[in-house]
């Protein structure tokens, strides 16, 4: 199976940061979010990735790319560690890249991996959206994939005051935390939606969904959304979500930017008592 990560999008929820460099490149203390995505993928087995960029993404590329001149430096300077570090970035799978001409959205953005992933069920990760847990999410979404061989979507339970951000979907329980998507509402007002089950970013998309993408109307912003293809697609296929094991961080929110880093700090041994520390010190100021 392949993946398919879009890291098209403006960030505009993270300006001024964002003006110059990909929001997929805010690191989590000295790792890329993008990083923790592709490292996912690998970690469920996928090893062909497809990134959707845009304009001002070339930051990625680099990123992924060998470094000669920084692998030379730390070569001559005996810095074994960190040069390790910089080649396994760059080993770590076959990456392609294509960009997305103009911002139509996020279904607009999986329709360019039409010729990528050919007439395959694929994997796909959004590049802001990491996921902390023992098995990585995306595994856990081929696991139901493989039971049901159909779309499978990660939901998460919203808060009632967060869940007009989300794409949220009506279900019935099939088994554990595995429910039967009934119908799918993009943004709903809190009072209009229909489950607390909002829609992360990942997905394991059969391929036709490029088809229901081709008949979805513009919606939201002038936006292809996914959410209105897999509506159409949903009439069509059975169609599941599953409440995952672990803990989502949109790191394109600021405020989730900020636990997710904490998160990630108490997760490093070289930080972990020194964070606490710090914490504890500051709570008893």
């Amino acid at each position: 199976m392949k993946a398919v990560i879009p890291a098209a999008g403006l960030g505009t929820r993270f300006l001024p940061a964002t003006k110059a460099q990909p929001k997929e490149m805010l690191p989590l203390i000295d790792k890329p979010a993008i990083q923790f995505v592709i490292e996912e993928a690998v970690e469920s087995g996928i090893d062909d990735i497809l990134i959707i960029t845009g304009r001002g993404k070339r930051a990625i590329e680099d990123h992924f790319d060998k470094s000669f001149e920084l692998e030379e430096v730390l070569k001559e300077k005996n810095k074994r560690d960190l040069l390790k570090q910089i080649e396994e970035v760059s080993d770590l799978a076959d990456i392609h890249y294509i960009r997305q001409r103009e911002a139509k959205g996020l279904g607009n953005a999986i329709y360019y991996a039409k010729k990528h992933v050919g007439n395959e069920p694929f994997a796909v990760l959004l590049g802001d959206d990491v996921v902390f847990c023992e098995k990585p999410c995306t595994r856990q979404l081929l696991d139901i994939h493989e039971k049901y061989k159909s779309t499978v979507i990660a939901v998460d339970q919203i808060g009632k005051d967060m869940i007009h951000n989300y794409g949220v979907i009506d279900c019935e329980p099939v088994g554990n935390s595995i429910y039967r998507i009934k119908d799918l509402v993009e943004k709903p007002k809190a009072e209009d939606a229909p489950s607390n089950l909002g829609i992360i970013g990942r997905y394991i998309l059969t391929p036709e969904i490029f088809d229901a993408i081709k008949r979805t109307a513009t919606g939201r912003g002038g936006e292809v959304q996914l959410t209105d293809a897999l509506r159409i697609l949903n009439r069509e296929q059975d169609m599941y979500a599953y409440d995952f094991e672990g803990v989502r961080y949109d790191l394109g929110n600021k405020l989730d930017y900020i636990r997710a880093t904490i998160s990630y700090s108490l997760q490093r041994e070289e930080f972990r008592d020194s964070v606490l520390k710090y914490m504890k010190e500051v709570l008893n100021e």
